[in-house]
């Protein structure tokens, strides 16, 4: 698939081509999916042409919920062609009549009428003689289709792609203040402890004891944040790299939503600040926004 700009998997194509009298007219429409399904809806004599219908769509769209639905009618003031005789067919049934006669020995002549209610002589234009003759037409609408919905396909993907890129800019912002406040942790764990001790009654405890400065590195071994501010950074860094992609984006932008999550919340864990519980429900809103938006993209 030949991706090209961010596209959502929301969109809406129509075509249509006359020939011979009649005309063939192909709706698409396509929602969000995670994997790829194509329903196609053909008049029942045309439902051989199911695969190459398919294939062509298939082509175009790596994501999403497509439905073709593809009809046909004569055209205008074209009554004639509602009709379609099988001039070859009637030939041989006539040859085929004649002789069951002759070796029957029955009387009088094959008549028209009894050729013309023979089966397929006569068909209504919808049920034609081969199915295979449509498709340069179905193929034809189908691809007009196809442009229509991959231009608002992409349309929709330039706003999507706007508003993921807020987002993301809003949850660097996020990190970016978390980090300031990240050396500040240890300092205010520490003047927390010292007031604990000291409403407790103990001021005259040496405040440099080895117990004490022992519990002070504990908690700041156990609140280090720094492995998953990095990490953060590096799936910022995969979604502009995404961003360059030629291939469906939509999985891996999924992807990078639970992961960014899972940082997030251990963040908010470990640190067990105040400060830094703001910045993480700031984040966290932002993600939410991200993830819902990552859903409808291709």
């Amino acid at each position: 698939h030949s991706r090209g700009p961010m596209k959502s998997m929301t969109g809406y194509g129509w075509g249509e081509c006359s020939k011979d009298g009649l005309k063939v007219t192909v709706e698409l429409s396509s929602v969000n999916r995670k994997q790829s399904e194509i329903f196609v809806n053909l008049p029942r004599e045309l439902e051989v042409l199911e695969a190459q219908a398919r294939e062509e769509i298939n082509q175009q769209i790596a994501r999403g919920r497509v439905t073709a639905r593809v009809s046909l009618h004569a055209a205008e003031g074209k009554d004639s062609a509602r009709m379609h005789l099988n001039e070859k067919l009637a030939k041989s049934y006539a040859r085929e009549f004649t002789r069951l006669a002759k070796e029957l020995k029955l009387a009088g002549p094959v008549s028209l009428d009894l050729v013309l209610h023979a089966p397929g002589v006569l068909q209504a234009s919808d049920e034609m003689a081969d199915a295979e003759d449509f498709w340069p037409s179905i193929c034809k609408a189908l691809r007009q289709a196809l442009k229509m919905l991959v231009a608002m396909r992409t349309q929709e993907g330039n706003h999507l792609d706007k508003d993921l890129r807020a987002r993301i800019a809003a949850m660097r912002k996020a990190v970016a203040k978390i980090q300031t406040q990240a050396p500040l942790v240890q300092v205010r764990y520490r003047e927390q402890l010292l007031a604990r001790i000291k409403s407790a009654g103990l001021d005259n405890v040496d405040l440099d004891t080895d117990r004490l400065l022992k519990e002070v590195v504990f908690f700041a071994d156990r609140s280090d944040i720094s492995e998953e501010l990095t990490r953060l950074q590096s799936h910022f860094n995969q979604f502009e790299n995404c961003l360059q992609s030629k291939e469906s984006i939509g999985r891996t932008l999924d992807f990078l939503a639970q992961e960014m999550n899972r940082e997030i919340n251990t963040i908010g864990s470990k640190a067990n600040d105040s400060a830094i519980a703001h910045c993480v429900v700031a984040f966290k809103a932002e993600l939410e926004k991200f993830r819902e938006q990552a859903q409808n993209v291709e």
